[in-house]
């Protein structure tokens, strides 16, 4: 992707604040001053106090975050935060998609966006917590297949019919046989999901909501070249990622999607990013840098720390 770099800042869950109104409220107003792209949160929807399940990016296995963390769920923080700022984007990073059914999740992003003005960006995981994904009612094992199903499901929800029935929404490369009616609505006959005449509003404020595909996996890979808007890799650097975002450009190709088309997310930290840091992430072609603050319940610090990183990225307060 071409352009200025884009610059998203995470939500600060291990510092335990992001179920504080004025505190969260307070940090992605600040950001939105700063001149940041976007303000990105997290999910679990349970976390299983006796989990076998391996985290995949600690070398201890073992999720950095305690138990009883508040995580807030995704979107209704988003749309908290859509009252509270006027300009910022809002975004997931990573929504777990297997917890979630694509009728209401297609709802609810739509919800969402209409009521930020257009400006929610989602960005989807398969999830590593087996017993999380279990304890939400969906089989782990098939949640790939699963996926793939919820985001054709979503977009021909998004999209509806054009005025002669046919869709006119994104295209996406692939045809999977979802009938987008005018005047019947959507019918959609997957191995997961079955519906006829289907009809959604609102509608997304740009016709759809863009869907990244986030993970570490060449799973994931392959799925953002052949479903995503974009693609954040998650704990991938140096050759892997390279190999990654190689399978990313073939996968998009061998669909004959445009791999140029899609937006790559790569991340770093508030307190060490710099211009030639970012130069270095661009190079790989990243369009955007999402940026981990330090974890801390002092509102102040947090704020005075995008500060410093804005100043030193040279980004426009607003």
């Amino acid at each position: 992707m071409s352009g200025a770099m884009k610059y998203a800042v995470l939500a600060p869950v291990a510092a335990n604040t992001t179920a504080d109104p004025e505190w969260i409220a307070g940090f992605a107003r600040h950001a939105e001053a700063c001149g940041f792209e976007s303000v990105v949160v997290v999910e679990h929807t349970v976390v299983i106090s006796r989990y076998s399940s391996v985290y995949p990016y600690d070398s201890s296995g073992r999720m950095e975050l305690p138990d009883d963390c508040d995580i807030p769920d995704p979107l209704d923080l988003l749309a908290f935060l859509a009252g509270r700022t006027s300009r910022i984007g809002l975004a997931t990073g990573v929504l777990v998609l297997p917890n979630h059914h694509p009728v209401v999740l297609a709802k609810r992003l739509a919800t969402v966006d209409a009521l930020s003005g257009g400006r929610l960006r989602v960005c989807v995981g398969m999830g590593w917590m087996k017993e999380e994904i279990e304890a939400c009612g969906t089989d782990f094992a098939t949640r790939g297949r699963r996926a793939d199903e919820q985001i054709r499901v979503m977009r021909a929800l998004w999209a509806g019919g054009g005025p002669d029935g046919v869709d006119h929404g994104v295209d996406h490369g692939v045809d999977h046989g979802v009938d987008h009616g005018v005047d019947h609505g959507v019918d959609h006959h997957g191995e997961f999901f079955h519906f006829d005449g289907a009809m959604t509003y609102p509608k997304p404020v740009r016709g759809t909501v863009p869907v990244h595909i986030g993970g570490h996996s060449v799973a994931a890979a392959r799925r953002a070249g052949r479903l995503g808007d974009g693609f954040q890799p998650l704990g991938v650097v140096g050759d892997d990622l390279r190999r990654l975002l190689g399978v990313m450009r073939a996968e998009a190709e061998a669909c004959g999607r445009d791999p140029g088309a899609l937006e790559l997310t790569l991340g770093h930290l508030v307190s060490r990013i710099t211009p030639e840091k970012a130069a270095s992430l661009a190079s790989l072609g990243a369009g955007r840098i999402l940026l981990s603050p330090t974890p801390t319940a002092d509102l102040a610090a947090a704020t005075d720390e995008l500060s410093a990183c804005a100043a030193r990225l040279g980004l426009t307060p607003r």
